[in-house]
């Protein structure tokens, strides 16, 4: 039976991405459906980007826009880079394109141009990066910036009575919208948490794996969880976004 299957926020660690991978055991009917943020924290986001290029000729995959994607493309396309950027994770995204040619980057260029802001599928289950306000859904956003930074979404999700049912009149519009809503963006080692996390029907997959977390997969279909180890096990001489 084919699977969609949800990836979480990669942030450079290739050999994390690896390692998940193997223990998932791609078939050729799976979809794959990666959040965003690819680059910023651990030394390998070039590479992460290089193998996920590969990875989509033989697999079905959706790729979100992140917002540490967002700054990477900024520089990447030739502009200054952002300060904030290169405060959190930016410089190390900086250092991996050291070694990589100008047509390698003008590759990479054209992934980024094609990463989607949100993805619905048969289903009514949304995919986006962060989260959207609006109560009409995220085709109705006035601010597309939201797609990639809002926290208000999995905060009210997070805060939800669990007793209340999705037919009162108090239950929120932005959630009634779909059946279930996949997000990144804020990591769940910020509520001691290091798998994915449900608040209503939202599914948080950034289980911190820029920082002190693993990177997680979600079979969307049966919620089963995949992980790999903790990603700074991997890169034991770095501190990935710990350092800024």
């Amino acid at each position: 039976m084919p699977r969609t299957i949800v990836i979480g926020d990669i942030h450079g660690a290739l050999r994390a991405l690896e390692q998940l991978l193997g223990k998932i055991g791609p078939r050729e009917d799976d979809r794959f459906i990666f959040v965003g943020d690819y680059v910023d924290g651990w030394s390998q986001s070039a590479q992460v980007i290089a193998y996920l290029i590969e990875f989509e000729k033989q697999h079905d995959c959706i790729f979100l826009r992140g917002n540490h994607d967002d700054w990477c493309e900024t520089w990447l396309s030739g502009r200054e880079a952002d300060p904030a950027w290169l405060f959190h994770g930016g410089q190390s995204t900086v250092e991996s394109y050291a070694a990589i040619t100008r047509e390698e980057r003008q590759t990479h260029l054209r992934f980024f141009y094609k990463l989607r802001n949100y993805y619905e599928d048969e289903q009514n289950r949304l995919y986006i990066h962060a989260g959207f306000t609006s109560m009409h859904g995220p085709g109705k956003e006035r601010d597309k910036t939201d797609f990639m930074w809002d926290r208000t979404l999995w905060e009210m999700a997070l805060s939800m009575n669990k007793r209340l049912s999705k037919n009162s009149l108090l239950y929120p519009k932005r959630l009634k919208l779909f059946r279930e809503i996949y997000i990144g963006h804020t990591p769940t080692i910020n509520y001691d948490q290091d798998v994915p996390m449900n608040g209503c029907n939202v599914w948080n997959v950034d289980t911190g794996a820029a920082f002190t977390g693993r990177l997680s997969a979600m079979d969307a279909d049966t919620k089963k969880v995949l992980q790999s180890d903790v990603v700074q096990r991997l890169y034991p001489f770095e501190r990935g976004r710990n350092g800024g």
